[in-house]
């Protein structure tokens, strides 16, 4: 699928369902194995963060080796992965991102200083994963954008991405602040204004670390 062929709809179903399973499964845990560091609120506000991203003229000098402290995951199914994925990424389904093992394992890269960056076939596809992580407090967590269709357009020529803004279709197709403030049950009588991401100035060489 082309990355402008993007169906918006079935983007809100399967966010929809990522964050109804988090939630039935956070409320039936006999204790509270995780605990949130930011409200639903400063998580949305970090969406229109430039430095939440990696952008995918970015992974030119990462997959160069170039900048060493950073971890790819690609977060979409076993068959997908294995039928092409980001050279160096290794595979978590989110069926078992939230697990105690991959938990600790985050934990320890945060405290090496590593950067955590996590891919769907999309962006959409990693904005909701990349949202309970840092709720969760890995701030040392970042999504790809455009995901893995946008780094398959361009893998070759990676550097010359950065000239293109196919990555950002799509990113404003849902109104953020009004999620949470559903979620909250908060009413906010402030006009809201569109989310837009803004592309970086490119850097001759990506910033390491998070």
């Amino acid at each position: 699928m082309h990355i402008h062929e993007l169906n918006p709809k079935k983007t809100i179903i399967a966010l929809s369902l990522f964050v109804i399973v988090i939630v039935v499964g956070l409320i039936t845990l006999s204790g509270p194995r995780l605990k949130y560091e930011l409200t639903p609120e400063q998580t949305i506000e970090l969406v229109a963060w430039e430095d939440g991203y990696v952008f995918p003229y970015e992974l030119e000098d990462i997959l160069a080796g170039t900048v060493d402290t950073v971890i790819i995951m690609d977060i979409r199914n076993t068959f997908d992965y294995s039928r092409g994925h980001i050279p160096s990424s290794e595979n978590i389904s989110t069926v078992g991102l939230l697990n105690e093992d991959n938990l600790k394992r985050l934990k320890k890269l945060k405290e090496d200083g590593f950067c955590v960056l996590i891919y769907g076939e999309t962006l959409q596809h990693a904005v909701g994963p990349w949202m309970v992580y840092r709720q969760l407090g890995f701030d040392n967590v970042k999504a790809l954008m455009g995901g893995y269709e946008y780094y398959e357009l361009w893998k070759d020529n990676l550097g010359d991405s950065y000239a293109d803004d196919g990555y950002l279709i799509g990113t404003a197709d849902f109104d953020y602040y009004d999620v949470a403030s559903n979620v909250t049950m908060q009413e906010n009588d402030n006009e809201k204004q569109p989310i837009k991401v803004v592309r970086k100035k490119k850097s001759t060489v990506v910033e390491g670390g998070c």
